[in-house]
């Protein structure tokens, strides 16, 4: 059924206020015209707004529930009382949970336990009744995490995931140490915090930010207490032969680095929105760039979407000595709720080698800040110092992610990691790709060839589009008369679509947003289409504009 896009009701001077938004605020302006239209016509609500995936990761969470029965029964043990049970024993535990096992062999997610338990014992010689110790008092959520950073076996498990899905199995020399958090931008929080708290960047300093970039990040720098003087590195800025961007930086921005005024880079890799990973040549010049000029250079990179390039490798596999890698389970797995994201820092790095060489008296300063939870202060590693500050220091003894979070982030990595197929993976990819496909067949033009792409997420600039089918006169017209976002307008008034403001991500002032992550395939093709309608009704007003101003 044809859907007429007309005129937004919504004004330009309101529109203008409404820019003031977060792109993420502004959404919920744009739901509400969607929902009202809803009511009036046979528009459908398609919010491809948000990038949570519509999808979960379900052998694992069995395995979850399966797990937790056994750590009951560890809990029972010894205890005549009704309602209540004891903390696990670890004395016997391994042998306990092996005949839990074969009394449960047929339920669901069995295998994978049985097979992650064999993993742990043969491959990452794990102490039998330590590890089926940690996984019965995890999942019940008895004790406060110890260590607090991350249980031991867990952090192991990670480690190999970090180093499949974060380093292509080509890991640097050396070990990670990994903090697990509340999701990424818990990860992100923290980092800043410690950073400024221990001395490693200052208020008002110069930092560098690939853009686009998740509109969050954009917005915290400028808060009073970073207060941060910022230097974009443009991804948008590089064009295709055909005109369209690329979403890669050139030379020139990965070149801004050299300046030695810029302290830390950060960066989402895979990008969001674009949904590019950064291109292999751009990692090496960065990399020739940081070990030949700028060794000192701090690179925090969010990783969440890596899983979705095949043969994804992060920058904490090339520059591991610069660089804090953030991961969330988010994404691949579907668990936006359980707010799983690491921390993780290479055991040889520039941040614990950049406190050790601090001013005395910064150092004095942070010694004493520290002198609570250790006798040597001085030796305490930055990511420990990160745990500490989490709690404020004074209650880092409470610190850590919850253990029944721990155990689940855990059974998601040992089902990546004993899929030896990739079979979940190749899956997940699939479904972002044929989404991404059918927006374009929508549009009605074929989808450009990338190996880089994510497509989580697509980034569409409609004025590229208007520059290069109408000319430039037509690309003048629409910004004289209207606002950036009158099309999200449109759309969500006249077809029930909400896309987000790629302006509001440091994109393109009239890019949009499309997630490719929370809708059926099926729907693409439609946002694709009313996409174009709109854009030909903004075609239609232009000529009879100027058939009116030539009279």
């Amino acid at each position: 059924m044809t859907i007429t896009i007309d005129k937004t009701s919504v004004s330009r001077t309101e529109q203008k206020e409404l820019l003031k938004l977060s792109p993420f605020e502004l959404k919920d302006k744009l739901i509400s015209l969607a929902s009202e239209g809803e009511k009036h016509s046979n528009a459908q609500m398609l919010n491809a707004g948000r990038g949570n995936p519509n999808w979960i990761s379900t052998t694992p969470r069995e395995a979850f529930g399966l797990l937790l029965q056994f750590g009951l029964e560890e809990s029972r043990l010894g205890s005549p009382l009704p309602d209540m049970g004891r903390m696990p024993q670890k004395k016997g535990c391994a042998k306990r949970f092996a005949e839990f096992l074969q009394a449960h062999a047929n339920d669901r997610g069995a295998k994978l336990l049985k097979d992650a338990w064999d993993y742990g014992v043969t491959s990452l010689k794990f102490n039998p009744d330590t590890y089926a110790h940690e996984w019965a008092e995890g999942i019940i959520g008895c004790m406060y995490p110890v260590p607090d950073r991350m249980l031991h076996c867990t952090e192991r498990i990670v480690h190999e995931f970090l180093v499949r899905e974060m380093c292509d199995s080509r890991p640097p020399k050396g070990s990670y140490d990994i903090f697990a958090v509340e999701g990424g931008t818990a990860a992100m929080c923290y980092i800043f915090d410690s950073l400024m708290l221990n001395h490693l960047l200052h208020r008002g300093d110069t930092i560098a930010m690939g853009v686009p970039v998740f509109t969050p990040y954009i917005e915290i720098p400028h808060f009073d207490r970073y207060a941060f003087k910022v230097v974009n590195l443009d991804a948008g800025a590089e064009r295709r032969s055909d005109g369209s961007h690329s979403w890669q930086f050139s030379d020139k921005e990965i070149d801004k680095l050299a300046d030695k005024r810029i302290k830390a880079f950060f960066l989402v890799n895979p990008s969001n929105p674009p949904s590019y990973a950064m291109r292999q040549s751009s990692v090496q010049r960065l990399v020739k760039l940081v070990k030949s000029k700028r060794p000192d250079l701090i690179i925090i990179t969010d990783d969440v979407y890596g899983t979705f390039v095949p043969g994804f490798r992060s920058l904490m596999a090339d520059l591991p000595q610069n660089t804090i890698g953030v991961y969330s389970y988010s994404k691949h797995f579907g668990c936006t709720g359980w707010r799983l994201g690491v921390v993780a820092i290479h055991e040889n790095n520039i941040f614990d080698k950049m406190l050790a060489k601090l001013p005395a008296k910064d150092r004095s300063i942070l010694n004493h800040r520290y002198s609570s939870i250790t006798l040597a202060p001085q030796k305490l590693k930055f990511i420990d110092r990160m745990v500490a500050d989490s709690r404020q220091v004074a209650l880092n003894h409470t610190a850590g992610l919850s253990l029944p979070q721990q155990i689940q982030m855990a059974l998601f990595s040992l089902f990546d990691l004993l899929d030896k197929t990739e079979s979940y993976k190749k899956l997940c990819q699939l479904i972002v790709r044929r989404r991404y496909e059918a927006l374009w067949d929508g549009l009605g033009i074929p989808a450009p060839e990338d190996e880089s792409r994510a497509a989580y997420y697509a980034q569409l600039d409609l004025m590229v589009w208007a520059e290069k089918t109408y000319g430039a006169g037509f690309a003048t017209y629409l910004r004289k008369h209207y606002e950036c976002t009158d099309v999200l307008f449109r759309l969500a008034e006249n077809t029930g679509v909400i896309l987000l403001h790629g302006g509001g991500f440091g994109g393109p002032d009239w890019s949009v947003r499309v997630s490719l992550a929370n809708l059926p395939e099926e729907t693409y093709p439609k946002i694709g289409q009313y996409l174009l309608e709109a854009a030909e009704g903004y075609v239609k007003e232009w000529k009879s504009w100027e058939v009116n101003n030539n009279d």
